[in-house]
């Protein structure tokens, strides 16, 4: 931006130099012209005085010119007349004209030549053109110093909305000087991330209190499961009861998880052994392959291996729900570590989910119906774990899911 402010003032710089120039050489053309025709008037008078006293003429007067302009070659008697003309060899000239006794007497005229006020006007207008030139020049680094400084306060001000946007909500731009617009662009960005930090906080504190409160009422309900007698009705219910504990356990854990209070406990672990575990547990089939394929347990590498199987365990149980057999679980060895991809062969990711990344209950498409807390849970603890979790769609087909893990 800071060019684009010094091109803009250089170009007004230039328009300001060329208005100024064209006024002034049109002005100063103006006063040469008319103090040689005052001079012309002048002269004549004087010439036309000493003729009548004096029967003579001076040097500077003649009568009956041949080659004065046409003109001036019948003048009304007793009036004084001028006219400009550049004939080329002898430069710009003033003529002043008066006829002298009766109407078929002689033409007394005197010249005024402005040839070397011309020359002084070049000169003038070179000088000009000079002096506009290093105006420019020694303009032009204070106008990329001014822009500097105006883009160093915006550049800050947008890193700052980066990094707001990107998650980190206690980011600011800092003190701002003066009172202009990017001070006041400044101390909007502040305002915006001070109320979104506040808004986040009260709906995490919300989503905590909930479930809080709701473990306990939940907790018996799945006491009271017990009274009830064995048939349809009491599995029907047991399974909504339990879903509801899920859930509400689900909470808890975005809770703790967005609280920041969560650490990793890590230790070398087989990530084959742990993985087909994690499979296990969610009650699904899943193709499981290794690259390389020896050794069968997979590589080592130092993690959390209850956050690890917490993560494996919600991407599976997500393809499984929202997508189509077969999944196909990947684990591949890495120069910095290992990856883990878990595809399914259904519609995909929505559109939405891949730009914006997971949130809690998101809705996606109708088929595919709402994706709950599991993606969510899975981005948190692989936060937690210090790796990464990429979604996105696979060319031919289906939801991939890619956990990086470093070595």
């Amino acid at each position: 931006m800071r060019w684009k402010i010094a091109a803009l003032t250089a170009a007004i710089g230039c328009f300001i130099a060329v208005t100024i120039g064209v006024i002034v050489h049109s002005w100063t053309v103006k006063d040469i012209r008319a103090r040689a025709e005052a001079q012309a008037l002048s002269d004549l008078r004087t010439a036309m005085d000493i003729y009548r006293r004096t029967g003579t003429l001076p040097d500077n007067a003649n009568l009956n010119m041949p080659d004065m302009p046409r003109e001036l070659r019948r003048p009304a008697d007793g009036t004084s007349h001028t006219f400009y003309e550049d004939p080329g060899y002898l430069g710009p000239q003033y003529w002043a004209a008066q006829r002298v006794g009766g109407p078929h007497s002689s033409v007394m005229t005197v010249t005024a030549n402005v040839r070397l006020s011309l020359q002084q006007l070049r000169q003038l207008d070179l000088t000009m053109a000079v002096a506009s030139a290093v105006s420019l020049t020694l303009a032009l680094p204070l106008a990329l110093y001014g822009a500097d400084l105006i883009g160093r306060r915006l550049r800050r001000t947008s890193r700052t909305a980066v990094l707001i946007s990107a998650g980190d909500l206690d980011a600011r731009t800092g003190s701002t000087r003066g009172n202009d617009e990017v001070s006041d662009l400044a101390r909007a960005v502040d305002t915006m991330a001070d109320d979104l930090a506040r808004r986040l906080r009260d709906e995490r504190r919300f989503t905590a209190d909930v479930a809080h409160e709701l473990r306990t009422p939940v907790t018996g309900l799945l006491s009271a499961m017990d009274l009830l007698s064995a048939g349809r009705t009491e599995d029907l219910i047991r399974a909504r009861v339990r879903t509801l504990r899920d859930l509400v356990e689900d909470l808890l854990e975005i809770s703790r998880l967005d609280a920041g209070a969560e650490t990793a406990i890590r230790t070398p672990v087989p990530l084959g052994t742990v993985v087909a575990d994690a499979i296990a547990r969610t009650g699904h089939r899943a193709r499981l392959r290794l690259l390389p394929a020896e050794p069968a347990t997979g590589p080592v590498v130092e993690t959390d291996p209850r956050r690890l199987e917490r993560v494996i365990t919600n991407l599976v149980a997500n393809a499984h729900r929202h997508g189509t057999a077969p999944v196909e679980v990947t684990i591949e060895a890495t120069d910095d570590g290992a990856t883990i991809t878990v595809r399914d062969h259904g519609p995909g990711y929505p559109e939405d989910l891949l730009a914006e990344g997971p949130s809690r209950f998101r809705t996606g498409a109708a088929e595919r119906g709402s994706h709950g807390l599991g993606l969510t849970i899975a981005l948190g603890h692989t936060q937690v774990l210090g790796g990464t979790l990429t979604l996105a769609n696979a060319p031919d087909g289906g939801a991939n899911a890619t956990l990086r893990l470093p070595g």
